[in-house]
Protein backbone atom coordinates (compact mmCIF):
# COMPACT_ATOMS: atom_id res chain seq x y z
CA UNK A 1 0.00 0.00 0.00
CA UNK A 2 2.76 2.44 0.86
CA UNK A 3 4.94 1.56 -2.16
CA UNK A 4 7.70 4.12 -2.48
CA UNK A 5 5.73 7.03 -1.05
CA UNK A 6 7.05 8.48 2.16
CA UNK A 7 4.87 9.36 5.12
CA UNK A 8 3.84 12.86 6.09
CA UNK A 9 6.83 14.09 8.06
CA UNK A 10 6.13 17.68 9.00
CA UNK A 11 4.76 21.09 8.15
CA UNK A 12 6.42 21.30 4.73
CA UNK A 13 4.71 18.05 3.70
CA UNK A 14 1.40 19.42 4.96
CA UNK A 15 1.91 22.54 2.87
CA UNK A 16 2.43 20.43 -0.28
CA UNK A 17 -0.58 18.25 0.57
CA UNK A 18 -2.89 21.15 1.35
CA UNK A 19 -1.92 23.04 -1.81
CA UNK A 20 -2.65 19.95 -3.88
CA UNK A 21 -5.95 19.33 -2.10
CA UNK A 22 -7.19 22.92 -2.30
CA UNK A 23 -6.20 23.24 -5.95
CA UNK A 24 -8.48 20.28 -6.66
CA UNK A 25 -11.21 21.44 -4.27
CA UNK A 26 -11.33 24.97 -5.71
CA UNK A 27 -11.67 23.51 -9.22
CA UNK A 28 -14.29 20.91 -8.28
CA UNK A 29 -17.72 21.68 -9.76
CA UNK A 30 -19.56 20.48 -6.63
CA UNK A 31 -17.58 21.94 -3.72
CA UNK A 32 -15.43 24.51 -5.49
CA UNK A 33 -18.09 27.23 -5.24
CA UNK A 34 -18.05 26.98 -1.44
CA UNK A 35 -14.42 28.10 -1.52
CA UNK A 36 -14.43 30.43 -4.50
CA UNK A 37 -17.85 32.02 -4.83
CA UNK A 38 -19.49 31.72 -1.39
CA UNK A 39 -16.52 32.13 0.97
CA UNK A 40 -14.20 33.92 -1.45
CA UNK A 41 -11.28 32.02 0.05
CA UNK A 42 -7.81 33.45 -0.56
CA UNK A 43 -5.70 30.31 -0.63
CA UNK A 44 -2.47 32.05 0.35
CA UNK A 45 -4.16 33.64 3.38
CA UNK A 46 -5.96 30.39 4.29
CA UNK A 47 -3.00 28.01 4.05
CA UNK A 48 -1.06 29.03 7.18
CA UNK A 49 -4.17 28.64 9.36
CA UNK A 50 -5.29 25.34 7.88
CA UNK A 51 -1.72 24.04 8.02
CA UNK A 52 -1.69 24.92 11.73
CA UNK A 53 -4.94 22.96 12.09
CA UNK A 54 -3.55 19.85 10.40
CA UNK A 55 -0.17 20.13 12.13
CA UNK A 56 -1.96 20.11 15.44
CA UNK A 57 -4.29 17.28 14.38
CA UNK A 58 -1.48 15.01 13.16
CA UNK A 59 1.55 15.99 15.24
CA UNK A 60 -0.06 17.61 18.30
CA UNK A 61 2.01 20.73 17.60
CA UNK A 62 1.33 24.22 16.20
CA UNK A 63 -0.66 26.98 17.68
CA UNK A 64 -4.07 26.42 16.09
CA UNK A 65 -6.62 27.64 18.57
CA UNK A 66 -9.40 28.51 16.15
CA UNK A 67 -12.99 27.34 15.98
CA UNK A 68 -13.17 25.05 12.96
CA UNK A 69 -16.96 24.92 13.17
CA UNK A 70 -17.62 28.68 12.91
CA UNK A 71 -16.58 29.24 9.27
CA UNK A 72 -18.53 26.17 8.22
CA UNK A 73 -21.60 27.42 10.07
CA UNK A 74 -21.31 30.72 8.21
CA UNK A 75 -21.08 28.93 4.85
CA UNK A 76 -23.92 26.59 5.77
CA UNK A 77 -26.17 29.54 6.61
CA UNK A 78 -25.64 30.97 3.10
CA UNK A 79 -25.73 27.68 1.19
CA UNK A 80 -26.48 24.49 3.17
CA UNK A 81 -23.80 21.84 2.83
CA UNK A 82 -25.08 18.34 2.19
CA UNK A 83 -23.75 14.86 2.79
CA UNK A 84 -22.88 14.84 -0.91
CA UNK A 85 -20.70 17.95 -0.44
CA UNK A 86 -18.88 16.44 2.52
CA UNK A 87 -18.55 13.13 0.67
CA UNK A 88 -16.83 14.90 -2.22
CA UNK A 89 -14.52 16.68 0.25
CA UNK A 90 -13.53 13.26 1.66
CA UNK A 91 -13.03 11.83 -1.83
CA UNK A 92 -10.68 14.68 -2.80
CA UNK A 93 -8.89 14.63 0.56
CA UNK A 94 -8.20 10.90 0.40
CA UNK A 95 -7.03 11.17 -3.22
CA UNK A 96 -4.67 14.05 -2.36
CA UNK A 97 -3.17 12.15 0.57
CA UNK A 98 -2.87 8.88 -1.36
CA UNK A 99 -1.33 10.64 -4.35
CA UNK A 100 1.53 12.00 -2.27
CA UNK A 101 2.05 9.97 0.89
CA UNK A 102 1.86 6.52 2.43
CA UNK A 103 2.32 5.43 6.01
CA UNK A 104 0.78 5.73 9.47
CA UNK A 105 0.47 9.53 9.47
CA UNK A 106 -1.03 9.52 5.98
CA UNK A 107 -3.60 6.99 7.20
CA UNK A 108 -4.25 9.14 10.27
CA UNK A 109 -4.79 12.19 8.03
CA UNK A 110 -7.37 10.30 5.96
CA UNK A 111 -9.13 8.94 9.05
CA UNK A 112 -9.13 12.36 10.68
CA UNK A 113 -10.56 13.92 7.52
CA UNK A 114 -13.40 11.41 7.53
CA UNK A 115 -14.16 12.06 11.20
CA UNK A 116 -14.13 15.81 10.58
CA UNK A 117 -16.50 15.49 7.62
CA UNK A 118 -18.96 13.35 9.58
CA UNK A 119 -18.82 15.59 12.62
CA UNK A 120 -19.27 18.81 10.65
CA UNK A 121 -22.16 17.35 8.68
CA UNK A 122 -23.92 16.22 11.85
CA UNK A 123 -23.28 19.49 13.68
CA UNK A 124 -24.54 21.57 10.75
CA UNK A 125 -27.40 19.46 9.41
CA UNK A 126 -28.41 17.64 12.59
CA UNK A 127 -27.76 14.21 14.02
CA UNK A 128 -30.53 12.66 11.92
CA UNK A 129 -29.52 14.29 8.62
CA UNK A 130 -29.25 11.81 5.75
CA UNK A 131 -25.79 10.45 5.05
CA UNK A 132 -26.68 9.57 1.47
CA UNK A 133 -26.67 11.27 -1.90
CA UNK A 134 -26.71 10.37 -5.55
CA UNK A 135 -24.38 12.78 -7.31
CA UNK A 136 -21.52 11.69 -9.56
CA UNK A 137 -18.58 10.31 -7.65
CA UNK A 138 -20.41 10.59 -4.35
CA UNK A 139 -18.75 8.93 -1.37
CA UNK A 140 -21.64 8.13 0.98
CA UNK A 141 -21.02 9.44 4.46
CA UNK A 142 -22.93 6.37 5.61
CA UNK A 143 -19.89 4.32 4.55
CA UNK A 144 -17.67 6.53 6.68
CA UNK A 145 -20.06 6.23 9.61
CA UNK A 146 -19.79 2.45 9.41
CA UNK A 147 -15.99 2.70 9.58
CA UNK A 148 -15.93 5.12 12.48
CA UNK A 149 -16.80 5.10 16.14
CA UNK A 150 -19.25 7.96 15.49
CA UNK A 151 -22.14 5.61 14.61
Amino acid sequence: MNGTRSDIAGRSDLDVLLRRFYTAAFADPLIGPFFTRIAGTDLEAHLPRITDFWERALFRTAGYRGDALAPHEALHSVHPMTAEDFGRWVQLWRAAVDGLFGGPLAERAKDQGERIALTLHRRLAGEDAPLTGDGPGFVPLAVLALRSSLV
